[in-house]
């Protein structure tokens, strides 16, 4: 039987983990969501979301991964053999999200050569929208766009190279170049955001706490949205990276240290993105209210912006920035495209080199579709729906599976605690069985709601919501049901079977 692949350091895992965890999404979502919903006071609640759900969730997904040494489905499954194919839903939601990630960081990498000389001129939106994107209307794809599709290649050629080196050589490698020079790059950027003119005001904004919004539901809702999104909770991505610890790695320090070095990150992000916000406010005269936002236009329209009004080395400034994206990009879509690699893999019994040419391989061909006039309209319904309607409610299911169903989580918190120096009490199995299930279940509830009662997502046309948002959120799900029918090769068919036998690989001890 061959040797599982393994991390060569504790620290390699926690730089990989966090590179996963610390994607676009803390830069562009977090700041605003913040600001949004009571300023400085939404961190009282997103503190008592990362505590009660972030890493308990953590917790037990590298739980999962450490004790059943398996990709996701195979994990899940050995759990209770009813719960593999949320373990395949689960990769199927990191498969489309790999589709459209590429293409994100294609624009990035074009924008950090845009930067040097502010080719996007005066009308940034203008520009990214009309002359890089070349926007069609919603529904109708165009043709290809040249300088989207040739950096999405590059990225795709260096993912997958970096996949076809392994985990210890290859992605292992890959985040103890990424991750600190993320750290470094993003420290400069906000240091040179805070030292701006009108900076101070845009922290003010910022940090400001309107205390009234504590007692508002949503604000703790969206608390917990962020947490759970920016965790990379519920995307199969942590059950595999923990499945290649060795046998005595310490579980929840590592899950402590993974969350808040995500947290940490999301804060530099909004120091960072509202003093240079702040510089804007002042330079252009414009309310704070008009420039906030967040998501593709902050990085892509607002940026090029505060870049374009820069006194000195602008340039330099949207270099970083760019590159930054590009950084947290490439980090967390190599984790989520390991997902299917990994499912592959062991469900088909093929080799690693198969499995990445495989399941990357055609992510890469779908991603060309990204690539197209439409690729933003197509990149933005994909997005909305995986995420409300797979993510969300595949890590619903997931929880609520574990804690009701399977009854593990005893079994689980035993097992943590064999390798722990924290230990776990009833806390974790009361925050995991109660609150976890009735805020997912919430958050579900809204979405659903919302989309019954409010108009088309974006004013976007039906039709094209059904196909590309309904048919592949629900298609993720189907399509996992489906891949459980086949039987898993050899003795992976004994889901009782799991970590009796311990490879010498397994008998180090990550450092």
């Amino acid at each position: 039987m061959q040797n599982r692949s393994q991390w060569g350091t504790r620290l390699g895992f926690l730089l990989a983990a966090m590179g996963s965890a610390i994607g676009l999404g803390n830069i562009w979502r977090f700041p605003a969501t913040a600001y949004e919903n009571g300023g400085g006071a939404f961190f009282v609640p997103y503190l008592f979301a990362l505590l009660t759900a972030g890493i308990p969730l953590l917790i037990m997904e590298y739980t999962i991964g450490h004790k059943y040494r398996g990709s996701a489905p195979k994990s899940l499954g050995r759990v209770s053999k009813g719960f593999e194919w949320i373990g395949w839903w689960q990769v199927l939601i990191s498969f489309v999200i790999s589709t459209y990630y590429g293409a994100i960081i294609a624009w990035a990498i074009m924008y950090s050569y845009y930067s040097f000389g502010q080719v996007w001129g005066d009308d940034t939106t203008g520009f990214f929208t009309g002359d890089f994107l070349q926007m069609t209307d919603a529904g109708a794809f165009g043709g290809l766009v040249p300088t989207i599709l040739i950096p999405l290649i590059i990225v795709w050629v260096l993912v997958l190279g970096i996949l076809l080196a392994g985990v210890k050589k290859g992605i292992e490698l890959a985040n103890k170049i990424f991750i600190p020079l993320l750290a470094v790059l993003f420290l400069i950027i906000v240091i040179r955001a805070v030292t701006l003119p009108g900076a101070a005001e845009g922290l003010n904004e910022f940090f400001q706490p309107n205390w009234s919004e504590i007692m508002n539901g949503s604000v703790w809702v969206a608390a917990y949205g962020q947490i759970f999104f920016s965790l990379s909770i519920g995307f199969a991505i942590m059950i595999t990276y923990s499945s290649y610890l060795s046998k005595k790695s310490d579980i929840t320090n590592n899950a402590f240290i993974t969350g808040f070095g995500n947290s940490s990150f999301e804060l530099l992000a909004g120091i960072g993105v509202f003093g240079a916000l702040g510089f804007m406010a002042q330079s252009t005269g414009q309310e704070f209210t008009e420039i906030v936002q967040g998501g593709v236009m902050l990085a892509f329209s607002v940026f090029p912006q505060i870049i374009n009004e820069m006194p000195v080395m602008s340039g330099l400034f949207g270099f970083l920035f760019f590159a930054s994206l590009t950084l947290a990009g490439l980090s967390s879509l190599i984790s989520i495209s390991e997902t299917y690699v990994a499912g592959v893999q062991e469900k088909f019994n093929v080799s690693r080199t198969a499995s990445v040419l495989i399941g990357g391989g055609i992510a890469a061909v779908i991603s060309i579709a990204y690539a197209s006039q439409g690729g933003l309209v197509l990149l933005d319904t994909v997005d909305y729906f995986i995420n409300n309607y797979g993510v969300a409610l595949a890590g619903l299911f997931e929880v609520v599976a574990v804690a009701w169903f399977a009854r593990g989580l005893k079994d689980l918190q035993n097992h943590a605690n064999s390798v722990s120096d924290i230990q776990l009490g009833g806390w974790w199995r009361f925050c995991l069985g109660f609150i976890t299930p009735i805020v997912l279940g919430y958050m579900m509830l809204q979405n659903i709601r919302n989309e019954v009662t409010g108009e088309p997502y974006e004013g976007y046309p039906i039709e094209f919501l059904f196909n590309f948002g309904w048919i592949v959120a629900l298609g993720a799900m189907m399509l996992g049901a489906v891949i459980t029918i086949k039987r898993w090769p050899n003795r992976d068919l004994d889901y009782k079977r799991h970590s009796s036998v311990e490879t010498s690989e397994d008998k180090e001890v990550a450092q």
